[in-house]
């Protein structure tokens, strides 16, 4: 079912549930989660491998894959119910007003491709038939992304390239339409600090000077930290607390994150042991367990933390927690 959207609200999700099919059973992987995007913002999602960050992210432009099941839940693009549209209306719109990148460039290129046709190919499948106009625009992004000497990176395969720059072909590839919503999928990990650094800085700079809305998935909080304007903790396919990011990680509500932010190193930690939260994620196998799926391993949980999911505590017009202990 369509909506209507406030104008400043690009995508909603709602009530978002996904089932993962494991021979005769559905194995519950995202679990009722609601949250929006604003035109032009960068909402980051956190969390440890595992949580359902990647499958939040692929079930938007409909990329979850056969054994993946949405069992409940909208999403809502411009208004529009992607759930119920159709394969053509969603390759319509994927390349195009939602792009993707992926954590992995090297295997999301094609190795047999050249980049500059990889890039080009974009802008054809959506109707580009001007040769001239396509080859301006694929030197002209690789240009402004840093790509040096973008005539002849244009004539280069893959494989001759460094992560890096990978990883700078495919933000060209993905923001060629000048898409309404970009969602990045860890795209910085395999890489070294200064490079994630100029990713981070890029998608910033794509953001500021495109007002493309990003949907940045990580579990490294400092980039986090300094990238997004808000941001969603998740912990085993459940939101756990949202917020602008300073609400989160200067005044975290719920246990988890806490945990997350005592564990990332600083200057302040220098020569100390970190530390680390107890026991790990469960499994799909193992199943979420009853009530806050977080309780297992929280040293502050009460009885209550075992029986029901808290509902959203308001800790501001912007910050919210499912944790009881936000009470106190």
């Amino acid at each position: 079912m369509d909506g209507e959207l406030p104008m400043e609200t690009l995508l909603k999700v709602s009530n978002l549930s996904i089932g993962i099919r494991k021979g005769k059973n559905l194995l519950s992987s995202v679990e009722s989660i609601t949250y929006n995007i604003k035109a032009g913002e960068i909402l980051g999602i956190v969390g440890e491998s595992g949580s359902g960050k990647t499958l939040t992210a692929l079930s938007i432009p409909g990329l979850l894959g056969e054994n993946k099941i949405i069992t409940t839940g909208s999403i809502l693009f411009k208004g529009k119910n992607l759930l119920s549209a159709s394969e053509k209306e969603l390759e319509s719109i994927r390349g195009n007003q939602i792009s993707m990148i992926f954590q992995e460039p090297f295997s999301s290129l094609n190795p047999l491709m050249k980049i500059g046709d990889q890039i080009a190919e974009t802008l054809k499948i959506h109707g580009e038939k001007d040769t001239g106009a396509i080859k301006l625009k694929v030197m002209d992004h690789m240009e402004k992304l840093g790509l040096p000497d973008p005539e002849k990176l244009a004539e280069t395969y893959p494989h001759r390239l460094s992560g890096g720059m990978c990883q700078r072909v495919m933000i060209a590839l993905a923001i060629i339409c000048r898409p309404r919503l970009l969602i990045a999928d860890e795209p910085t990990t395999a890489l070294d600090q200064k490079t994630q650094s100029q990713i981070t800085s890029l998608l910033k700079e794509i953001n500021n000077d495109m007002g493309t809305s990003i949907l940045f998935i990580s579990h490294d909080l400092e980039v986090i930290k300094n990238l997004c304007d808000r941001v969603m903790v998740m912990y085993s396919g459940r939101i756990l607390e949202a917020g602008k990011t300073d609400e989160v990680f200067y005044h975290p509500a719920h246990e988890y994150t806490r945990g997350l932010l005592n564990s990332i190193p600083s200057r302040k930690k220098r020569g100390m042991d970190l530390t680390s939260i107890p026991g790990r994620i469960p499994s799909l196998e193992e199943g979420r367990p009853r009530g806050c799926p977080f309780h297992p391993r929280c040293v502050k949980a009460k009885p209550g933390c075992k029986e029901d999911f808290a509902p959203a505590k308001s800790l501001s017009a912007t910050h919210t927690s499912h944790c009881i202990l936000s009470e106190d």
